[in-house]
């Protein structure tokens, strides 16, 4: 869904942005994203198979729907409005929240902790891209 927003942006406002010189290529947001999206959907089913009736499960997949609607947000208001500074904001709060997901998964299922990490690490990238975007273009 987000790519609705995001493609017509990308040849328009986002081009005409100052990058810095760890800008990725365009081409490669989809298949990080697609292999991200699959590692945090197998670390979901490990912790959800434990049990909706446990607490802890309920509690962990509670912060999981955050975090995930937090990723859904970025989009729109980076790519949607334009609004660099906000979406930074935005952004950490979501690595905040996959940091709690990552720490609540991993008492459930240590392996959907770990299948966690390269998610953390993306949108660990991705502060400091949209940071360095904000600094170069206010």
């Amino acid at each position: 869904m987000g790519s609705f927003i995001t493609a017509p942006a990308i040849p328009t406002w986002y081009a005409a942005l100052i990058k810095p010189a760890f800008n990725p290529p365009s081409w490669l947001f989809a298949p990080v994203w697609i292999t991200l999206y699959t590692l945090m959907g197998i670390a979901l089913f490990l912790v959800w198979r434990r049990g909706w009736e446990e607490p802890a499960v309920r509690a962990a997949l509670g912060v999981f729907a955050l975090q995930l609607l937090l990723n859904a947000l970025w989009t729109p208001l980076f790519f949607g409005l334009h609004w660099l500074l906000p979406a930074l904001f935005e952004i950490v709060l979501l690595w905040i929240l996959i940091l709690l997901t990552i720490l609540r998964f991993r008492r459930l299922s240590p392996a959907a902790g770990w299948l966690l990490l390269p998610y953390l690490a993306w949108v660990s990238f991705a502060v400091v891209l949209n940071f360095s975007l904000w600094w170069l273009n206010r």
